[in-house]
């Protein structure tokens, strides 16, 4: 990994972090998911690993750590390996598959925070079905970052992948 991968992945994160922060007051509108789907896709699955922690840790920092932040953790970062992986084998994938992607990976994400209060001594489908529509929230609006983020990200990332040989 070289040093300019590594300034695009922190230049990524501090993205994803002040995004995360300055919706913190929307009910799961962030554009934290789609940001690691789209380094992920672009950079490979170690930088949306590494995204996903930088990430978690930075802005929970600020709005909280808890039990929950391994969780999100794992969660981001399973969703960031997999969007790497997407783009090492199927890196002419069409922005809206991506997009779908992005959907699901929002009601994963759901769903695992959902097992961590499972874990912590909550009923599961209780806390899974009231969460739910948070879930959905975040899986549409990853749907949309993802369409406004990845054409502009995207057209960067092809552009400066021929003179540094990011990937």
């Amino acid at each position: 990994m070289n040093t300019y991968k590594i300034t695009l992945i922190a230049m990524l994160a501090a993205l994803a972090v002040s995004g995360r922060i300055a919706m913190s007051h929307l009910p799961n509108i962030q554009p934290v998911t789609a940001i690691i789907i789209i380094a992920g896709f672009w950079l490979g699955p170690l930088a949306g690993v590494l995204m996903a922690g930088l990430v978690t840790f930075l802005s929970n920092v600020i709005l909280g750590m808890g039990v929950w932040t391994l969780w999100q953790i794992v969660s981001w970062s399973v969703i960031g390996m997999i969007a790497g992986l997407l783009g090492k084998y199927w890196s002419s994938m069409p922005v809206w598959v991506l997009a779908i992607y992005g959907f699901v990976s929002g009601i994963f994400f759901g769903f695992m925070i959902s097992i961590t209060m499972y874990t912590a001594g909550q009923p599961f489908w209780g806390y899974y079905l009231a969460g739910l529509p948070m879930d959905i929230n975040h899986a549409v609006a990853n749907t949309v970052f993802i369409g406004l983020l990845s054409p502009v990200l995207g057209a960067l990332f092809h552009r400066y992948q021929k003179r540094h040989a990011i990937t």
